[in-house]
């Protein structure tokens, strides 16, 4: 056994050896010139070669030529944004889809190291064919920095116009985009044929609603157009009027039976029981499990079936598509201007479901003020519904509730919330009256409450309710769409709302420092990354601090503010009217309620005649009496006096125009804020005693 180990060892080894010599002669003769005849093939002795050998011991050599070349490296990859138009300002955000449906917008191109102009012109056609048929010329632009729509500035050519080294010498070696700008053409921004040929490389991606295949950046925009036509086509039912009559003077359709069709849909439906909407048995599922949480409700015309009005619990989704008519734009006096203009906006949602907001009076402030930050962190809904607000373990019902909740919201935004948000306050606002800017909080910041408090300024506006006052106005100007230097310009110190950031900067106003003073200015120059004052710099310093404390600090929370308000849908008003930011954003001074207005506005009680069969019937006399307790307490009463008072008699401080005056036999002063009424008792004998229940009441 142990020889015919040995033996297959040996026979092995002499096979192993016997191939590596015979691999040695194959490469020693692929190696070796050819002299064959004088007609073999020779090769450089600097070609260099790959040989393949097989496992019957042949070779083929091949010249690494014959062998594909790697990817040509040298390629640059540039960000290309072609406008459609002459212009010195890059696009707004919401024109880039509408600019690539069109076959333009942004691509990113690869570009050769050795491209020239001609090559680049050649390259940029073929990725967007409407170059091709551009007569005026175009020429590059590259944008400023910062964020927003910025300027652009000309990329002058060479000599021999562009080329790739100039285009990554100008763009940050490809990191900065590139606009395409005409110079004396326009070019269409129609719509184009999703198999045009500008999408012809772009990807592809299904429709899940029509099963169209269309390419994947349009697909947002074409997702938007089937939820037009599906709403159209539920929508499109053909109404009959009463006199439509056929020729023998029957009506049309009234003996017609219902289709087969109609009659599958109409078994095929059910009742939701969160909402009472009627909806298809496939559908049904799929509702419930939004309804109710914020998500889309069908009302009016985007109901399946037809329903009445009903009141659904939290906010409504249903959004009105008709437009706002012109007549507000038109309108001289502002305030009436901004009441026609809620007025439309109201109306247009008129049919939908109400905007039910419940607050429990046996709650804690705590609890109180997280149901209404909830009810306010909602997405996605529109708050022009109409409102139904209810105070559980309170009678009142009607307007009233509505008029004392938006009150209480706008003063809390003053005054802050009851939330344990740590050592942190949840005072949105501070600073002095009529100079009141947003905290600079981080928590407040990313808790979401500032978009949440557009929300509510919005949401009161729209519904009447009162203002919030007192705003600084640099940030009415950006809040209302003003420019930055609009802004800047309007700063003073009083608007800055930190008292020592406000001492120190008023240290450049003098013209000299003590040694203490300069190393106080000098640290808040280099902690806010500015030069250090000099006697050259000190107003315009005083400018870049003052601007950075009041309105730099807080950019995100003027954006989320911003973006809280044009969801109420109150933006085309701050837009298109200019004098209606002094009516949305009014002045504290401006608020304040005087007695004279209060008094014009009071229907006083008139005398009745003395009826025997009623014994609440008050004397002449004594109506007299009480009324003029009540037109001194209003005289001699303070504005913040005068603002409870509204609040009591009316629900919030904004004076109604019909103030109902009662006088009647009861033991404390009582108010009907839903009639705006207010009922005095008959029994005082002395003013002392009518202004200390007053006060009590208020």
């Amino acid at each position: 056994m142990v020889n015919e180990e040995r033996d297959a060892r040996a026979l092995l080894s002499s096979e192993v050896e016997s191939a590596a010599r015979a691999l040695i002669d194959v490469l020693a003769r692929g190696l070796a010139p050819s002299s064959a005849s004088g007609i073999g093939t020779s090769r450089s002795v600097n070609t260099p070669t790959r040989e393949n050998v097989g496992l019957s011991g042949a070779s083929a050599i091949t010249p690494l030529s014959s062998v594909p070349a790697p990817e040509n490296r040298g390629q640059k990859f540039f960000q290309i944004y072609v406008l459609s138009e002459p212009t010195m300002f890059t696009p707004k955000g919401d024109e880039d889809l509408e600019l690539v449906r069109a076959g333009l917008g942004k691509r990113l191109l690869s570009v050769p190291d050795t491209f020239k102009h001609s090559e680049i012109v050649t390259l940029l056609e073929e990725e967007f064919p409407k170059l091709k048929n551009l007569q005026g010329g175009w020429i590059f632009y590259k944008s400023t920095g910062g964020g927003g729509r910025r300027k652009l500035t000309l990329i002058p050519t060479d000599c021999d116009g562009y080329s790739t080294r100039l285009l990554k010498s100008v763009s940050n070696n490809g990191k900065n985009v590139l606009f395409v700008v005409p110079l004396q053409e326009q070019l269409s921004i129609e719509p184009l044929h999703f198999e045009s040929v500008e999408f012809a490389k772009m990807p592809l991606s299904n429709c899940m609603k029509c099963g169209r295949t269309i390419p994947l950046p349009l697909l947002p925009l074409h997702i938007e157009e089937c939820k037009t036509t599906e709403s159209e086509s539920v929508n499109d039912v053909t109404v009959l009027d009463d006199d439509d009559d056929d020729d023998d003077g029957n009506v049309i359709g009234a003996n017609d039976q219902p289709s087969p069709l109609q009659i599958d849909l109409e078994q095929s439906c059910q009742i939701c029981p969160i909402c009472q909407i009627s909806f298809p048995n496939d559908v049904l599922p799929y509702h419930a499990s939004m309804c109710g949480e914020g998500g889309r409700t069908f009302s009016g015309s985007d109901s399946p079936s037809t329903s009445t009005r009903e009141e659904l619990p939290g906010p409504s989704t249903a959004q009105s598509s008709t437009s706002l008519s012109a007549a507000w734009k038109y309108e001289t006096d502002p305030q009436k201007a901004s009441r026609m203009f809620c007025a439309e906006l109201l109306s247009q949602s008129s049919d939908c479901p109400s905007m039910s907001l419940q607050i429990n009076q046996f709650d804690t402030l705590d609890e109180q003020d997280s149901t209404l930050i909830s009810f306010y962190k909602m997405n996605s809904v529109n708050r022009s519904v109409p409102l139904k607000c209810r105070l559980t373990g309170d009678a009142a019902v009607g307007k009233g509730v509505n008029r004392h909740i938006l009150s209480m919201i706008m003063q809390k935004l003053k005054t802050g919330f009851s939330l344990h948000l740590g050592s942190t306050s949840t005072t949105l606002f501070e600073g002095e009256k009529n100079h009141r800017v947003p905290s600079a909080s981080a928590v407040l910041r990313d808790s979401n409450l500032f978009q949440m408090a557009g929300r509510m300024i919005g949401h009161s506006f729209v519904h009447g309710g009162p203002c919030l006052s007192g705003l600084s106005l640099p940030l009415v100007i950006l809040l209302t769409g003003g420019s930055s230097d609009s802004a800047a310009s309007a700063l003073t110190l009083q608007d800055c709302p930190d008292l020592d950031h406000r001492e120190t900067i008023s240290l450049l106003k003098k013209t000299e420092l003590t040694e203490q003073e300069s190393t106080r200015l000098t640290d808040l120059c280099l902690f806010w990354d500015l030069p250090v004052p000099s006697s050259s710099n000190r107003d315009w310093l005083f400018q870049q601090l003052l601007s950075h404390a009041v309105l730099g600090r807080v950019k995100s929370q003027i954006k989320d503010l911003r973006k809280g308000l044009k969801e109420t849908g109150i933006w085309p008003l701050l837009s298109q009217r200019l004098d209606s930011h002094q009516v949305v954003f009014p002045r504290e001074s401006v608020m304040d309620i005087t007695a004279q207005t209060v008094l014009q506005k009071i229907a006083w009680p008139k005398p009745v005649d003395d009826d025997e069969d009623n014994d609440d019937c008050i004397a002449v006399e004594i109506i007299s009496i009480i009324t003029s307790y009540m037109r001194r307490f209003i005289e001699e009463a303070s504005p913040n006096m005068l603002s409870d008072l509204m609040k009591f008699w009316v629900g919030w401080e904004v004076p109604e125009e019909n103030l109902v005056l009662e006088v009647v036999t009861a033991k404390f002063p009582v108010a009907q804020t839903c009639f705006n009424m207010l009922r005095l008792p008959c029994h005082y004998q002395s003013y002392t005693t009518f202004k200390m229940d007053m006060v009590m009441c208020l």
